[in-house]
């Protein structure tokens, strides 16, 4: 009998392709002052620099769980990884920002092929009852990856240049793709999956056009954007699409791309929503910060890093030790307490937030939201999926990571938007005092991500005792063969 794969080292090279993908969703903010400066650019084309990826990164997770299933997912994985790598080296080469744009569109396709693979190893990998650890590591990757961005793409703007913030995926990624292929076994589903090109089309135009719409509605001012079409038109075509594609999934007798059935697990459907809340205040909140610590507090980039560095180690630590504690009975209490904890420190920095505050004193809230931040991803992800049948979960963990993703989506482009309005009134309050402005609007804007954080606490609170499928766990063996 063959040697059975060793699940922790085939988990560890997935997570760092994981790492790398989350941390540029975040990375990319540090670096706006210079790519507005060295570019020629606005304000609004260099936030659709990182609102294109996470666009392309969310829309197609649907699809790629499914492709996963199809063909392996450690194939996908490896695919997705080249195409990261590669769009990667074209956003650091880019000489305008129309050319970044397109190349970090191409980077999201990559991600988006990676990130459902990674959940679903884990499925395979480990038993229902053992997965906390797991999750722990897998929530740890994905606090930490979030936060850690301003502190490297600090370091690395500050000493060679915004290009390096894309650059240094090159090498992550050759090791990544190197592990991938040697410690991660090549599991093959048991049987093939149909597809629901109607299905596909219909979500990915109609999300499409309402995050377009939502990001450039102050733009446009929320008036015609192409011709005769105006924005408020644009969100509403979007709307209609994406009813009309839950209504085909729920027509669809063969295999629909969204299988409404696996929503009938509670903890999964309210699992989902308090993952959009969370991508939503995450995502959201890092865009008025660093602007705020960079442009109104003087700091550079590096410093701005350093400064939600013990953040970052905070998140991680509460993350691994969250995730082990995931598997107990009263888990839904990890996740519900870290989004009020996030929630509580948002306001105090919203309350906080001076033109001329010394930046240290910024940590104590910097830290709460850090010790919130960790006490979600793993619980979350574990309580949310657990219940899921194994038959389901190629499906469940592309929608588990897109929904999170649309949070995302939603996050950027809202606080985008509503940064821009508010800094437009507070300019004409303040009489051109930008610093004094720009703090009022940063404050306004995240009130909005305390509301957001509050309705995932109530999700969280809202779920019932995990429970464990009865289907039991495939596990992998270092050709693939599957065995119980």
């Amino acid at each position: 009998m063959s040697r059975q794969a060793n699940p922790w080292a085939a988990l560890s090279a997935l997570c760092i392709g994981f790492f790398m993908i989350l941390l540029d969703t975040t990375i990319v903010n540090v670096a706006i002052p210079s790519m507005i400066k060295d570019l020629d650019a606005g304000l609004n084309e260099i936030i659709w620099v990182n609102s294109v990826y996470l666009l392309t990164y969310a829309v197609p997770l649907l699809l790629t769980g499914r492709l996963g299933d199809r063909f392996g997912p450690k194939r996908l994985f490896m695919v997705g990884l080249v195409v990261f790598v590669g769009s990667s080296l074209w956003c650091g080469m880019s000489t305008s920002v129309e050319m970044l744009i397109i190349a970090r569109g191409v980077q999201g396709l990559g991600a988006a092929m990676m990130t459902p693979q990674t959940m679903a190893f884990i499925t395979h990998l480990f038993p229902p009852a053992e997965r906390g650890g797991p999750m722990g590591m897998w929530g740890a990757v994905a606090g930490v990856a979030t936060v850690t961005g301003p502190l490297l793409g600090g370091f690395l703007v500050d000493n060679f240049g915004w290009e390096w913030i894309f650059f240094v995926n090159v090498p992550v990624g050759v090791v990544a793709l190197v592990m991938t292929a040697v410690l991660v076994p090549d599991w093959q589903p048991g049987h093939s999956h149909s597809f629901d090109p109607l299905g596909i089309a219909l979500c990915c135009v109609g999300l499409s056009l309402v995050v377009f719409g939502v990001q450039e509605g102050q733009h446009f001012a929320w008036g015609e954007v192409w011709g005769p079409v105006t924005i408020p038109e644009v969100i509403s075509a979007g709307v209609v699409l994406l009813v009309a594609f839950v209504v085909w999934q729920a027509r669809n007798r063969k295999e629909p791309l969204l299988p409404l059935a696996i929503f009938a697990n509670r903890n999964f459907s309210l699992g989902n929503v308090a993952n959009v809340m969370i991508g939503f205040g995450v995502t959201g909140l890092f865009l008025p910060l660093i602007i705020y610590i960079q442009s109104v507090l003087g700091l550079s980039a590096v410093e701005s890093g350093l400064l939600t560095a013990p953040m970052s180690l905070l998140s991680g630590v509460f993350s691994a030790i969250a995730g082990k504690l995931s598997d107990r009975p009263w888990a839904r209490f990890l996740p519900a307490t870290g989004f009020t904890l996030l929630a509580v420190g948002v306001a105090l920095l919203s309350w906080r937030l001076e033109p001329g505050i010394a930046s240290w004193e910024l940590i104590p809230e910097l830290l709460v939201c850090g010790a919130g931040l960790g006490l979600v991803f793993a619980p979350l992800a574990n309580i949310s999926t657990r219940g899921v049948d194994r038959r389901l979960m190629g499906a469940g963990s592309g929608i588990f990571n897109t929904s999170r993703q649309i949070g995302s989506v939603l996050g950027s482009a809202a606080v985008g938007v509503l940064l821009q309005a508010r800094l437009d009134s507070r300019m004409a309050d303040t009489r051109g005092d930008f610093p004094e402005a720009f703090t009022g609007a940063a404050g306004d804007t995240m009130w909005m991500l305390v509301a957001v954080l509050l309705v995932g606490t109530a999700c969280a609170l809202a779920m019932r005792r995990p429970a464990v499928p009865s289907a039991d766990p495939v596990h992998l063996d270092p050709v693939g063969q599957q065995a119980r």
